[in-house]
This record gives C-alpha cells, structure tokens and sequence, in this order.
C-alpha cells in the first residue's frame, strides 16, 4: 500500500477535480505484476494503468489501490468493471472515495462480483494525501493554504513598503513548488499594485496554476504581469458593484472576469470549488488574509521565516484585524511543523480538526 500512496502522489497538482491514487497489481503467488497512477483529469485511472500494466498475469492477483475504485461513468468508464474484467480476486483498499457518486458503492460492486475486499490499509496516510479532495467533496470548498513571508520580529516589509526580498533562494523555490500543488494563486488588488507579482510556479507545473485576484472595486494597473495569458491564464473575481469602465478594460485586456454576488472570499473559493478545484494558495495582503481565515477559507499556515529584524511603527505584519477580544478565540493549530531551508524557516501550521 505504500508503494501505491507513492505512486499516487506522483500525480500532485494534476489530477484534479480527481483524487490522487496509485495502485499496484499482484499475481497468483504474490509477485508485482504492474503499477499505475492517475496522472491528470481525463486519463486513465490508477487502476486501469496497472491492470493494463499486468496484462494476463493479473488474473487470480490481488489489486492494492490507495483508494475506493469509481463506479460509476465519468471522463472514463468504471474502474469496478475493468477491475472485475481483469479476473482479480481481491482488492485492497487505503480508504473509501467520499464523493456521493461512489462513497462505498464500489466496494459493494466488487463484493457483490465475488472479490474478497480489505479495508482500511493506512488509511490516515490515504487520507492525508487527499485531504483537500476530502475537503471539497464534504463542504463545497477547496482547502486553502494562507502563505507569507516575515522577519523574525513578524514584519512582512520595511516601514516604506519595500518587502523583495525577506526570504532567501531557497525559500522562494520552495514556495514555487508549493504553487505547483496548488490549483489556483488568490491575491488581492493591493497586492498586484503593490508588487506586480507573476505568481507562477516557474514552470513545475504545466498548466500553471490559475492566477485569481480578489478585487472589490476593480482598482487595477492597466500594465500588470498578470495580463499575460502567455505566463498562466488569470482570472479576476468582484462584486458587484465593480464600475462598467473597470470591467470593459480588464474584459480588452482579455482577462477573464467573474462577478461574484458579494466580493468576499468564501464566495471565490465556491466559485472555484465549481471549477473542480481541490487546493488553493493565499498569498495576499493582512486585510484578505484575515477575511479568508474568519470566513473558513484557511485551513493550512505556511510561514517563510527570515533570520532578520525589520522593525518599523506601525508595524506591517502578515495577518489583519481578526476582531479577537479573548486569546481563547484565537485560531489554533493542532500541528506545527518547522523545517530550515536555506537561511530561513519554513514554519507549517494546519488548523483543520482531526489532520
């Protein structure tokens, strides 16, 4: 099973609005036969790589597969029948899949043709590999990581804005690669005006991730980095009450737009969720930052830590107004994680419950 939750995250950053899932086929006498992951959207399951993989030595084996096959026709046929086709006698299962389409439909297919069916296999391991599936299929939204850069003394720039660069080489690439897990970079138009950020992974991932602004009342640069589609393809989310003038320049511009019903970050992450996105990236300003977090749009914390004091009164700190009163409401995260990379420290915090 661990061989088949390897091969499973092989597939990291492609594969959605698809879980990642690896399998691994075994003969009659228990040798590995053939191996398979789910590569992207559209191509052909984990299942259906290894079973091919194994030809006519997969009848009478045992199928390892880190998660439930599917049951069901979507961009492919069901895994369940090519995996009974197959002349398999038992499967071995991670976890069940909890989209309502399948949720423990195909394992009774399987029982039901005659397999003999494990459950259970590492499932945490499972679990943790698809935990921002998991997420989308059971609240309808892709779970988000918050990510920042500061000092050691918690200042995201200097007292005059400047902030390139806090971090060092090292960090920076990690993030990109970061980016490449990811399916969609959200910003705020503070940000774009501030920074002009290019928010690719600098080619890890092909397609790159979308590029998304948040942006209430459209007060954008005509010039950005983010109006070239040639880079990665950007979309711009507002409200309502974006003015006309605003959105004729972005819609010359050839960016795409999205009018939202109320400019708020729960409402993106919906629309994104609809869009069959399973994990997203914040990287904006304070005031975004912490309207995503009140509203249950963070789940996970990746802190860049500098070994370097910038000072400054006022302070420009990483996380806006969170109307706290009370330390026993702050948000709390039941693991942390800090890791050197470089000259800095990668400080990773998960506030989800139970992972």
């Amino acid at each position: 099973m661990r061989r088949a939750l390897h091969l499973a995250a092989l597939g990291q950053g492609r594969t959605s609005p698809n879980p990642m899932v690896g399998a691994v086929v075994l003969d009659a006498g228990g040798t590995l036969v053939g191996e398979g992951f789910h590569a992207r959207a559209g191509a052909p399951h984990a299942e259906v790589g290894a079973l091919r993989q194994a030809g006519e030595r997969a009848r009478g084996g045992t199928l390892v597969v880190s998660l439930e096959p599917c049951c069901h026709h979507g961009r492919t046929p069901p895994c369940t029948e090519e995996v009974i086709d197959a002349g398999i006698v038992r499967v071995v299962v991670a976890m069940t899949d909890p989209d309502p389409r399948v949720a423990g439909a195909g394992l009774s297919r399987l029982r039901a043709a005659g397999l003999e069916v494990i459950e259970g296999v590492a499932t945490d391991e499972a679990w943790w590999l698809n935990r921002a599936f998991v997420h989308r299929v059971r609240t309808g939204r892709p779970l988000g990581i918050l990510k920042w850069a500061m000092s050691l003394d918690g200042r995201t720039a200097l007292p005059n804005g400047k902030s390139q660069w806090i971090s060092g080489p090292a960090a920076r690439e990690w993030v990109h690669r970061l980016r490449a897990r990811c399916d969609a970079v959200i910003v705020g138009g503070g940000t774009v005006r501030a920074d002009d950020p290019l928010l690719t992974s600098r080619g890890r991932r092909d397609p790159e991730p979308l590029r998304v602004v948040l942006s209430r009342g459209l007060d954008l640069p005509e010039q950005a980095r983010l109006w070239d589609p040639a880079a990665a393809p950007t979309l711009v989310a507002h409200g309502p009450e974006a003015p006309a003038a605003a959105r004729e320049r972005l819609d010359a511009l050839g960016v795409e737009r999205l009018e939202l019903t109320a400019c708020e970050p729960h409402q993106l992450l919906e629309a994104l969720a609809r869009r069959g996105f399973n994990r997203v990236l914040w990287e904006c300003g304070p005031v975004l930052a912490a309207g995503a977090l009140s509203q249950g749009c963070v789940q996970d914390v990746a802190a860049v830590i500098a070994p370097k004091l910038l000072g400054g009164v006022p302070a420009r700190t990483p996380l806006g107004d969170l109307g706290l009163v009370d330390l026993a409401n702050a948000p709390f995260g039941r693991t942390l994680r800090l890791e050197p990379c470089g000259s800095d420290w990668i400080g990773q915090l998960n506030l989800q419950p139970g992972g």
